[in-house]
């Protein structure tokens, strides 16, 4: 990808959801964008510029993106799919003990980033393959901790997800419209919902696939075979 105003767009969003403020029981937060940003430019350098289908998560997990800058970043998938094997981290100051970043060095496996990357490896052999219409995005950058667990951004005060929705509401769509994708696919329904609401009028069919989380029974049982029907069903893939 070469394509300034997508660069413009993640820098803005990644400087706008810094200067946000969380309260009790959110612990920890971290914005892969800002300190791990060489993993996220190296990814999107690979990606296209007129994507036809755009897949959207909900935020950083704490074994994915969070190490690697990369949206469902799992660090095997990284090195050896997506051929990223060097990526300059700055981790962030205030890091709970229980989830540190240590970038590719990281020894963790991001489940959900390991199913979805390896369906992708398994129907199209090679990212250079997928990436000549699709790219994986995430609606949210930050990763929040509380208790000393991941902690997903639809559990946020609602006073606190209102700001933070709308300045992701507002990246997603500069961004979707600028790459002029005609599918956003939502892993799960978070990332649906998101989409749906802040892509309405737009144009873009917005479907939904099952997301990867082990928390899911549902996924974890040929995950794969059911998403690839999703997709087929829906007219994403052939």
């Amino acid at each position: 990808m070469n394509n300034t105003k997508i660069t413009m767009l993640y820098e803005r969003l990644c400087e706008a959801v810094d200067a946000l403020k969380f309260s009790l029981p959110v612990t920890h937060v971290y914005n892969p964008l800002g300190y791990a940003h060489d993993g996220f430019a190296q990814y999107l350098a690979k990606c296209p510029d007129n994507p036809r289908v755009v897949f959207v998560g909900m935020n950083p997990g704490p074994w994915g993106m969070a190490q690697t800058g990369v949206p469902f970043g799992e660090v095997e998938a990284v090195r050896e799919f997506l051929n990223i094997t060097h990526i300059d981290i700055t981790p962030p100051e205030n890091m709970h003990p229980s989830y540190t970043v240590k970038g590719l060095a990281c020894t963790r496996s991001e489940v959900s980033g390991r199913r979805l990357w390896g369906l992708f490896r398994e129907r199209f052999g090679s990212a250079v393959e997928f990436l000549r219409e699709h790219i994986v995005l995430n609606y949210c950058p930050l990763l929040f901790i509380a208790e000393g667990r991941n902690f997903t951004p639809d559990k946020l005060k609602r006073e606190e997800r209102v700001k933070l929705f709308a300045i992701c509401d507002e990246c997603l769509r500069g961004v979707v419209g600028e790459l002029g994708a005609e599918y956003v696919v939502g892993v799960g329904s978070f990332a649906e919902r998101r989409a749906r609401e802040s892509l309405e009028g737009s144009g873009v069919k917005v479907v939904k696939v099952l997301h990867p989380s082990p928390a899911s029974p549902a996924s974890n049982q040929d995950w794969a075979g059911k998403v690839t029907v999703q997709l087929v069903e829906s007219g994403v893939w052939e």
